[in-house]
């Protein structure tokens, strides 16, 4: 989805569009692996307003997610939602420059060049942003038994609990004064 600058007025407007999943999980494909995919199109909604040469944005986005769990290695489906807000200012001002030093205040700041605004790349990044750093089913999964591998969060393995290291059976026996 691309806004054509001249057409940005003063008052707020506001788009809603379906954002390909395809060129997402093409950069997904093409890192390391993550064991995650976009299922279908994202949905984003937008507001949009013009202030002199910047450009305002403020919308949110949802994408169905399938990732693989890292504690039970099972496949599960995930809503992944994100709020954000935008400022883009055009590049010939050069507000981002080299040495121009981004505060965290500065972190919604980008730059468009020409007299349209490509909204990919920065619908792109917010769902990478949504995504956890490390997709689990939900967060009390119990993960796999490390000696038989059974599923936790299905049964319970028969496996004996592990036997205590009979090295440091003298440090049991010690006692910690307390402060």
């Amino acid at each position: 989805m691309k806004l054509r600058v001249e057409e940005i007025s003063a008052e707020a407007r506001e788009i809603a569009f379906l954002e390909p999943q395809h060129e997402i999980n093409r950069i997904l494909g093409a890192g390391p692996p993550l064991d995650c995919h976009v299922e279908g199109p994202i949905s984003v909604t937008i507001s949009y307003y013009r202030a002199g040469p910047e450009v305002f944005l403020e919308g949110n986005l949802s994408a169905r997610t399938a990732s693989v769990c890292a504690r039970c290695a099972e496949e599960f489906v995930a809503q992944r939602t994100r709020a954000f807000r935008y400022v883009m200012a055009p590049k010939v001002l050069g507000t981002m420059g080299e040495g121009a030093g981004l505060g965290s205040e500065d972190v919604e700041l980008s730059e468009y060049e020409g007299d349209e605004i490509d909204l990919s790349p920065p619908i792109r990044e917010q769902l990478f942003l949504a995504m956890p750093t490390i997709a689990l089913c939900r967060e009390d999964c119990r993960g796999l038994c490390p000696r038989c591998g059974t599923n936790l969060n299905q049964a319970a393995c028969g496996c004996p609990p592990p036997q205590p290291d009979t090295r440091l059976a003298v440090l049991r026996s010690l006692k910690v004064p307390r402060v």
